[in-house]
Parts: structure tokens; sequence; C-alpha cells
């Protein structure tokens, strides 16, 4: 059996996320009606024990000594169906939610003490190290005519944490197309998606696929912006790939999803804290 350990550094925002997720487990459970225990088990009170559950694995971490400390208050109704006795399961899940609702206002106790050291520390951190935890989790997502390549990767890009800006979904207020780029200058990293939207070829030649010519501006406007090792370029097909731009990292999008971890490899190589489990997530 492993050691307890305690839990790991978290930022200030997860730790009052995961006060708001205790707020929400002791609302509901103070709200549960225990009337419906007189029938026998809950289904509900199934549901809610397995939040809890969820709630306090999310704030605390396995196997450490403040989850095994609160664990307990997942457990809100008998195993046994003892289905002749009509009080049995009202009674004991109503001990079972007194006590549910104490160890989570502990752990809520518990969170504020970490906020408060969390906060300290921020506020007496080295400013270097303090500059480190200033890498914007915003990026750029230039696009073509690709709906579905854009949506697919903003949506990746939201689900490991990051922030995708997509220039048409942000108000114009008059602004030119790039005036409205330079407005997101906290930019941390671009995602170039080169899609087979037009064709050109030299005067006299065979036209060929290629990304539009605003893709290749922007393209372009981050390398230099950035730098090269913050922007990384994602080709679906056969498009022509403009010799001044060799050096780029481009990675085809296949149809296995190779992408998704050839896109975290260059987020993390940039210096961003990237979650393998949520890449490697279907």
């Amino acid at each position: 059996m492993s050691t307890p350990v305690s839990p790991p550094n978290r930022s200030t925002a997860s730790i009052e996320k995961g006060i708001e997720r205790l707020e929400e487990r002791i609302v509901e459970l103070g709200a549960f009606d225990l009337r419906t225990m007189m029938a026998g088990p809950s289904p509900q009170l199934a549901r809610l024990s397995a939040a809890i559950q969820d709630t306090l694995e999310r704030c605390f971490g396995r196997d450490t000594s403040a989850y095994e400390r609160l664990k307990a208050a997942a457990h809100l109704q008998s195993n046994l169906s003892r289905a002749s006795d009509h009080n049995y399961h009202y009674q004991y899940s109503q001990k079972c939610i007194s006590r549910s609702l104490e160890l989570l206002k502990e752990a809520q106790r518990t969170l504020r003490e970490d906020l408060a050291d969390a906060q300290h520390e921020a506020a007496t951190a080295p400013v270097e190290v303090a500059q480190t935890n200033l890498l914007s989790r915003r990026v750029f997502v230039v696009h073509g005519h690709d709906e579905g390549v854009r949506e697919t990767v903003a949506r990746f890009l939201e689900k490991i944490g990051f922030e995708p800006i997509i220039l048409h979904e942000q108000a114009s207020r008059n602004r030119t197309v790039i005036e409205k780029i330079e407005t997101y200058h906290d930019v941390g990293f671009a995602v170039v998606l080169l899609t087979p939207d037009d064709e050109g070829c030299v005067k006299g030649g065979k036209p060929e696929p290629r990304a539009r010519q605003n893709v290749l501006l922007e393209l372009g406007y981050f390398m230099g912006r950035l730098g090269r090792d913050k922007v990384c370029a994602l080709k679906r097909g056969d498009v022509d790939i403009p010799s001044d731009f060799a050096g780029v990292v481009w990675v085809p999008i296949d149809a296995s999803n190779g992408w998704k971890q050839a896109l975290g490899q260059e987020l993390e190589a940039a210096g961003h804290e990237v979650d393998w489990n949520k890449v490697m997530r279907p």
C-alpha cells in the first residue's frame, strides 16, 4: 500500500474552482429528500455519491492524506437491501448525509487554507519565477475555408486547456483585418491551418491546390512576431508550400489523429504545460 502524500501544487484558479465544486455538492446533498429512502436505496443518492468522490479526487488527488481523511463523505447509503425494514435506509442515510456535509465543509476549509498559502507564495515569489507563469494560454488559429478542420482544432485546444482565438468570432469594431490580428498581442502560440482552398500556379503552369493568400500572410506575420518555434502549421491534403517558409514545422492532419500528439509536443517545446492524458484521450 502506498503512503499517503500531500496534494501537488495547484494554481489559485484551480483551488478556487475546487471550492466552488464542493459548494455545489453541499447544496445538492442538502437538498436531497430523505423521504425517498423509505422505499429502499436511492439511485439519485448513488449518483450524488459518485459526484462527491469525483470532486474530492479532482480537488485533492487520490492517495493523498487529505483525500484519505475526507473520502468517507462519498459514503451515503447502505449496501444492504433489508427490504423488510422501511426505516433502516432512511436512518442510515440520515447519519451518512450529516457526516458527509461536515466532511465537505472541512474539505472547503482545507482548500481555503491552501488558497491562502498559494496566494502568499505568489505574492512573495521572485520576479523571474512569477514571469514564467505569465506564458499565455491563448492560441491564435489561422484558417481558410475549411470550417470542419478549424472547429476540430479549436475544440482540441480547448480540451487540453488552451483558449483558441479565431478571428472571425471576434468583434471588428471598424478595424481592418491586420488591426484585429494586432489586437491579440498576448497570444503565446499560433496554429496555422493549411487547407487546399485555392488553386494557383506560375504563369502558363498547371493550377495546383494551395492555401488561401491571407493564411500565408498571417503565417509569415506570426513567424516574425512569435518566432518559428511558436508556430505550428497543420496541413490537410496536397497543398503547395512556398519555399520561403522552409523550416516551419509542417504537421499532416491524418485520420489517426497523430497531429494531436505532434501539436501537443510543439506546445510543450514552446514552454507550455501540456496534460498528456487529455491529449491522448479520444
